[in-house]
């Protein structure tokens, strides 16, 4: 049962950028409500990696040990929850939730990620995030030299293929119909050995999330053991444009050095701000912005 009506900060987000704040403020002896409604954005992802003395282990284990860590610290509390609505005030922000209590806080972080809109294609989302892959540093060294895909086209086809041939031999391109390649980036493409498939997609089969085989709308198929694509996304709350903040042409939250947003006294960290979308730069990030929050907050 949460009492306190009024703190120092709210972040809204439990994962790891918001976790790391939190940490920082709480040895900062700053009170603290974290508000998280448990649904982070790599919950299907079996392994974490690229991440210092946590390599290869679960991101569910990973947040529950920072969890555990951060509790700790008496001034931060925690609330199981949905933020569904904020108001900037005279004296800060409101936060209200989806229980119907609201809370004051004098300073907001925003660790909240961003949700990605995944190509419709049968079976591609109960493979994400375990063999349909977003980054090669991630995930790449698990299936290296695997029969592996890359879904897409145009410049980013090209690059990105290049990119994921530094990890496998055994690689295609599938453009789900046809392509807009350019005859110099076919050219590139064959002269390291990547075919083009341009195909339409009809079904990734796939057993607990391992692709199997890709099946075309032609009734053929291809075996496959990853497949990498670059989905677009959107932000995962709507809060801070509602509050004003403002974004990239790409849909990242703006934000300074100190991660502070385009609006005083709301600040933002972790994915939703930046495309490097690692545990280990979420982390860095949280941090930064609870100690910038820290030094913004007269006692």
């Amino acid at each position: 049962m949460i009492n306190e009506k009024q703190t120092d900060v709210i972040i809204i987000g439990g994962s790891y950028a918001g976790l790391a704040a939190a940490m920082a403020l709480g040895r900062a002896l700053k009170n603290v409500m974290i508000i998280d409604s448990g649904l982070p954005c790599n919950r299907q992802t079996p392994y974490s990696h690229n991440f210092l003395t946590q390599d290869g282990q679960t991101p569910a284990n990973i947040s529950a040990i920072a969890r555990q860590q951060v509790a700790q610290y008496p001034t931060v509390q925690f609330l199981n929850d949905l933020a569904t609505d904020a108001v900037q005030t005279g004296t800060g922000f409101n936060i209200r939730v989806a229980s119907g209590d609201s809370f004051q806080a004098h300073k907001l972080i925003f660790a909240t990620g961003i949700r990605d809109i995944l190509p419709d294609i049968n079976g591609l989302s109960d493979c994400w995030g375990i063999s349909v892959l977003h980054c090669p540093f991630c995930h790449g060294y698990e299936v290296r030299e695997a029969k592996t895909g890359v879904l897409g086209d145009g410049d980013y086809g090209l690059e990105f293929s290049r990119l994921i041939r530094n990890w496998t031999t055994d690689l295609t391109l599938f453009t789900n119909g046809s392509a807009t390649l350019t005859p110099e980036q076919y050219a590139l493409l064959q002269q390291q050995h990547i075919p083009v498939v341009e195909k339409r997609i009809r079904e990734l089969v796939q057993e607990n999330g391992y692709i199997r085989h890709i099946v075309f709308e032609d009734g053929t198929t291809a075996p496959l053991t990853a497949l990498y694509t670059h989905a677009p996304f959107e932000q995962h709350c709507p809060l801070p444009e509602k509050l004003g903040c403002a974004c990239t042409t790409e849909g990242y939250l703006i934000t300074d050095h100190t991660q502070q947003t385009t609006i005083p006294g709301v600040f933002a960290c972790g994915d939703n701000t930046t495309r490097l979308r690692t545990i280990a730069n979420a982390v860095s990030m949280g941090t930064a912005a609870g100690i910038a929050v820290t030094k913004s907050i007269k006692n």
